[in-house]
């Protein structure tokens, strides 16, 4: 999973903050429930100490302080109970002590004795760590101050604390997953539109900007962001649409006047009262009108490609067998700078496309790579299938192009021209011309440097349907 999605952002965010209350939940539980019994329990004790002051200790005048301990044991029972009473004269001796609780829990003659001052319940640790809740309570009677201690221990409130402990520790993370994971299809079903949107935008190209992205039927913020990018598609459309029809237009009315001017040019060249320095002057004017008629044919021919005009006649054809015959007729090309010029084509690899746009491609290829490639140098064409794609490879032995060129070969009018031969040569429409080519027809095309020298350019494209 990407982490840097915003899928994996959200739920991380929400399985942080999830964390967080559960566990603030969780603690705010059990300290809710650890006070609630602790209050119970003490204002049970308190009541306790109050029934046996109030309804015992007032009868020890007429009845005696022996009494006490037996109507205790009689109404109360304290071990039975696993409680623990204590009646205690002003001068510290004990009226009365029960009995080691049933539990076992602790000793009530190792309990110490209560503080001076008054009524309240504490909290008393005793030998063998166990906790004790004591609620003593003075009481007084003709004149004799007598205090009453009642406590028990904590160990069964402690027992249910523990039991919530491991109840929330064992269920909280199986919530927690419960909760996450159902946030997570949530969010993916909230997300899946933003997918449709992020596939629908990367098959927009510049040949297809006529499709729309879709408009999920919600209403939401993602609706609106749909539609608005639908309308920059329709103003990129309609800005694109008049640029490519200035192109054709302009190149097109320039072809006539360049057609007129080159022919005037060579009509003067023919003349025989020509002196060598004019002649020299207007051969080199020729060279520029030639270079410019290059430049506006590479234009024209980009407009037309824009306008969707690269397959007008898709047919089924044989790659190899087109390969080999423009690769003959580049022979003669190659052979002025004395390059070996080998074409390997082996079988037939069949794939749909115009014939005339697909040796285009193979001529800016192989025109570039005889080029760039110094004398006695040699330049490989290829062709072959795989993986369901039929392959064109040019390779040259030539410098190579630098690292930092290689992404911007593609764009229209970059030239690498100096870095690769030292001279100014083309108008860097070729690359062009065979990337909108190539696009057109389902396929990719990419160069890299080989080794030890050379670039070598490969033409990807699908095969044919009819095979």
């Amino acid at each position: 999973m990407n982490t840097r999605s915003i899928r994996f952002r959200l739920i991380g965010l929400y399985a942080l903050l999830l964390a967080v209350v559960v566990l603030v939940f969780g603690a705010y539980t059990y300290k809710r429930l650890q006070h609630f019994l602790r209050d119970v329990i003490a204002s049970s004790l308190e009541h306790r100490a109050q029934q046996i002051a109030q309804g015992i200790l007032k009868d020890i005048p007429t009845k005696g302080e022996g009494y006490v301990a037996t109507e205790t044991e009689l109404r109360y029972a304290p071990a039975l109970n696993d409680k623990f009473v204590r009646v205690t004269r002003a001068d510290g001796q004990a009226v009365y002590l029960s009995n080691p609780p049933n539990d076992h829990t602790f000793e009530p003659s190792e309990v110490p004795p209560s503080p001076a001052g008054g009524a309240g319940t504490r909290e008393q640790e005793v030998s063998n760590g166990v906790v004790l809740l004591i609620s003593t309570q003075p009481y007084e009677v003709k004149g004799a101050y007598y205090t009453v201690d009642v406590g028990t221990s904590l160990v069964s409130s402690n027992r249910i604390l523990r039991a919530l402990l491991l109840t929330l520790a064992a269920g909280l993370p199986i919530l927690m997953g419960v909760a996450i994971y159902g946030g997570y299809v949530l969010m993916k079903r909230a997300l899946t539109p933003v997918q449709n949107i992020m596939r629908a935008a990367q098959d927009i190209t510049l040949h297809h900007l006529s499709r729309r992205l879709p408009v999920p039927d919600s209403g939401d913020e993602i609706a609106s962001l749909s539609l608005a990018l639908n309308q920059m598609i329709a103003r990129l459309d309609e800005s694109f649409q008049h640029t490519s029809r200035f192109t054709a237009d302009a190149s097109h009315e320039l072809r006539t006047p360049l057609t007129i001017i080159r022919g005037e040019l060579e009509a003067m060249l023919l003349g025989r009262k020509i002196e060598p320095e004019l002649r020299e002057e207007l051969a080199s004017l020729l060279e520029e009108v030639e270079r410019l008629v290059r430049i506006v044919e590479g234009l024209f021919a980009l407009s037309r490609l824009d306008a969707g005009e690269a397959q007008a006649e898709c047919v089924p054809l044989d790659l190899a067998k087109l390969a080999r015959t423009t690769a003959e007729q580049m022979c003669l090309l190659a052979e002025e700078k004395h390059i070996d010029l080998v074409c390997e084509t082996g079988e037939g690899v069949e794939v749909d496309g115009d014939r005339s746009r697909l040796k285009q491609v193979i001529v800016n290829l192989l025109d570039n790579a005889i080029k760039y490639t110094p004398e006695h140098g040699h330049v490989r064409l290829r062709v072959k299938s795989s993986n369901g794609t039929a392959l064109l490879e040019v390779a040259d032995s030539g410098p190579g192009v630098p690292p930092e060129a290689l992404p911007h070969l593609f764009q229209r009018f970059y030239r690498a021209d100096e870095v690769r031969s030292g001279e100014s040569r083309g108008a860097g429409l070729g690359l062009s011309i065979v990337y909108s080519i190539c696009t057109a027809h389902g396929g990719s095309v990419r160069i890299e440097n080989i080794q030890p020298v050379g670039c070598q350019v490969t033409v990807g494209l699908p095969k044919s349907a009819h095979v």
